[in-house]
């Protein structure tokens, strides 16, 4: 099955934004959490009844302001608690995952922030289990090349820790300077499920500048791909234009169904 949906509610207020996703017939939508967060335990399980009773799966962006690899102790606790106080939200909204960017390699080397970042999650997740909470962690896979998230370094935190991964495919192609999806998706088989996110992507040696609205010819390379393999795959739209991207994204998964049907 592929879901399609937005970063963020189309409309001011989430619940009408889900009611809106169904009209239009996207059937997915990643709550924003990015600048802290302020949504009530309340609100989020009535999001999250009215999200379940409308068939539009739902998963969480933690805030940005995370940093699991700081050499400061306090931010790290501090992270920790954003992503502990997002993930409460999540499983009152009953979304899947728990999408956040891990952290920076600052003066480490890449071995030791992995090691760090690793002793973060696993801390975490502790607290999930402790506290029941249903829903998984999610790190993503980052743009820049000073940001630990390569795919390399998620899948072996998946490995070792047990967590889900969030592929974000602009970001690999910013941090790779190219993006070839048969490879990625080579590397992606033993997931059953795959979380990701897709936009264009404005970058430089660095990695990722911006996010750009869709070019139909970049996402019909990962399309075809999908179908091809017949991947089980959210794609959370992150363009400056969410909703109508993703909803171009669908127009052209359509298209390309009903190519390969009548060949």
């Amino acid at each position: 099955m592929i879901r399609l949906g937005p970063a963020g509610s189309p409309l001011k207020s989430t619940l009408d934004g889900i009611r809106y996703l169904k009209k239009i017939n996207l059937d997915a939508m990643e709550v924003e959490f990015t600048y802290g967060v302020r949504m009530k335990n309340e609100l989020a399980k009535k999001i999250g009844e009215l999200a379940e009773k409308l068939e539009i799966k739902l998963s969480v962006h933690a805030p940005y302001y995370i940093n699991l690899a700081s050499k400061d102790k306090e931010k790290i606790e501090a992270s920790k608690k954003r992503i502990l106080d997002s993930c409460e939200r999540a499983h009152y909204l009953k979304a899947s995952h728990v999408v956040f960017h891990s952290g920076f390699y600052g003066e480490l080397d890449k071995e030791k922030c992995y090691n760090t970042i690793k002793k973060g999650i696993t801390e975490i997740q502790d607290e999930i289990k402790s506290k029941k909470l249903k829903t998984k962690l999610a790190p993503e896979t980052t743009g820049k090349t000073s940001q630990f998230g390569s795919l390399n370094e998620l899948l072996r935190m998946r490995d070792e820790t047990k967590c889900n991964v969030c592929i974000d495919f602009a970001h690999l192609h910013a941090r790779d300077g190219e993006i070839n999806y048969s490879d990625v998706f080579n590397q992606l088989q033993d997931l059953k499920h795959i979380h990701s996110h897709f936009s264009g992507i404005e970058f430089s040696e660095k990695g990722e500048k911006r996010h750009l609205v869709m070019e139909k010819k970049d996402f019909i390379l990962l399309a075809r791909e999908i179908l091809k393999r017949n991947i089980d795959i959210t794609i959370i739209c992150e363009s400056p234009v969410t909703w109508k991207d993703s909803l171009e994204m669908k127009r052209i998964i359509d298209e390309l169904k009903n190519e390969k049907n009548n060949n």
